[in-house]
């Protein structure tokens, strides 16, 4: 069965140009160096998935004409992954039905606490129609005809959850992969992972590390995401990677 990732989004919690920035990439008009917030759409032949509902969950759905979701999953709780829950209810509207939310007990309360109106004792007409599905960090699961795997990672002390859907593993909000996990990555043929820039950061993999993580899983597509203005105008940047390493960009499709 073949399936198809977009990159809805790639850049870093503050998006691509950075308000009030005036730096070669944020000034840049190159289309691929302008980012929103991190996100991606599964789809295979009837199903249709989103990773994350960032702040810019509206625009990336118009951007890209999609017109079905059957289902949000969540890698962890961060404004920048969840803010733009609430206009799922445009597809609530159009199908007359509730929306599945896949996420952690943790990115539940969260979401609880960010949007409590969708989940008050008494509700007001109009708002979003979910419902959770609890998943952990040994959760094999299925959507329609996607399943999915989880990946537990660290983003500096939080636990994030990567993806394995097939043989494409996706995996963003990252510094450290231990060993156990790490078994879950090896041996995919196509990988998606947050490279924010070339410096050292706190809870997010460098470029170089981002590198060291691809080349040991041995994958035959390399794509980065999660990209800060830090890092460099995407086509100067793509020209010192190895042939199968890309930075990724918003609108991007891959079948896999």
């Amino acid at each position: 069965m073949k399936m198809k990732l977009t990159f809805l989004g790639t850049g870093t919690s503050q998006g691509v140009p950075v308000i009030a920035c005036d730096c070669s990439v944020c000034v840049s008009v190159d289309s691929k160096d302008k980012r929103l917030r991190s996100s991606v759409l599964i789809q295979s032949d009837s199903t249709a998935v989103v990773i994350d509902t960032g702040p810019d969950f509206r625009q990336q759905m118009l951007n890209n004409k999609v017109k079905k979701v059957d289902a949000l999953v969540y890698t962890h709780e961060h404004k920048d992954h969840v803010a733009g829950m609430d206009d799922v209810r445009a597809f609530n509207f159009k199908y007359k039905s509730d929306i599945p939310i896949y996420a952690s007990e943790r990115v539940q309360e969260a979401l609880k606490k960010e949007f409590h109106y969708v989940f008050a004792a008494n509700t007001y007409p109009g708002i979003p129609k979910v419902f959770f599905n609890t998943i952990e960090a040994e959760s094999q699961f299925s959507i329609g005809d996607i399943s999915f795997q989880t990946i537990e990672v660290l983003h500096y002390k939080m636990t994030v959850f990567g993806y394995r859907i097939k043989d494409l593993v996706y995996i963003t909000d990252a510094n450290f992969i231990n060993d156990k996990q790490f078994e879950k990555v090896k041996g995919c043929k196509i990988l998606v992972i947050n490279a924010l820039r070339k410096e050292k950061h706190l809870s997010h993999f460098t470029l170089e590390e981002a590198l060291e993580v691809g080349k040991s899983t041995g994958a035959e597509r390399i794509y980065f995401t999660h990209i800060s203005h830090l890092l460099g105008k995407h086509e100067e940047v793509c020209q010192e990677l190895p042939n199968h390493v890309q930075i990724a960009y918003d609108g991007l499709q891959i079948d896999f």
